[in-house]
């Protein structure tokens, strides 16, 4: 049992018979009447992202869960299908827990999230930043080297899109923040 008090951002606690990620918390007190922590928690099966509010205090169910080092290694069908770094067992998994999958290349090494007790995946966490080489855009414009305002749509090696400068071109190599798929900087 935990309370509000061991709170942290990434526990994966169960609530209402399901269980939920802690994205962010806020301890709050008032000058007037208790204490409490505002929530954003994460469902794990639907992805849902839900606020709540419990008194300070309060104890909840934490679950026991760890991260293992897993490689990708190519997609079969619907499933991606990954190899543990340690034991080299291979799982499948389905793309509706991976964030952000069409950004996955094979080899890349991925967290595997694993419910301890019941050994289910819950979730696979790809690393901030991954390096692309970039397949496909528009040539960039004479003159624009220095202006970052303006972007243009880039296809990278796996694929994907994503949002670029207008200096990138064709072949050149980029940083890619796989949180929320932006545009970091130029790689040599």
């Amino acid at each position: 049992m935990a309370t509000t008090a061991d709170f942290r951002n990434g526990m994966c606690i169960e609530y209402n018979g399901q269980l939920y990620f802690i994205i962010e918390f806020l301890h709050v007190k008032p000058g007037k009447g208790p204490a409490f922590v505002r929530t954003k928690l994460k469902n794990v099966a639907t992805g849902k992202v839900i606020d709540n509010t419990f008194n300070s205090g309060v104890k909840v169910n934490e679950a026991r869960v760890e991260r293992r080092p897993y490689q990708f290694l190519y997609k079969e069908g619907n499933d991606y299908i990954f190899m543990n770094n340690e034991t080299y067992e291979q799982i499948p998994i389905d793309p509706k827990m991976i964030s952000n999958a069409d950004l996955l290349k094979e080899g890349n090494n991925v967290e595997v999230v694993v419910h301890a007790e019941t050994e289910t995946v819950l979730a696979v966490d790809l690393p901030p930043f991954f390096v692309y080489e970039i397949t496909y855009t528009e040539p960039g414009v004479r003159g624009d080297t220095s202006s970052t305002t303006s972007l243009k749509p880039a296809t990278i090696e796996t694929g994907a899109t994503i949002m670029v400068p207008l200096f990138v071109n064709q072949g050149d190599k980029i940083k890619v923040d796989t949180r929320d798929r932006s545009y970091v900087e130029r790689v040599k």
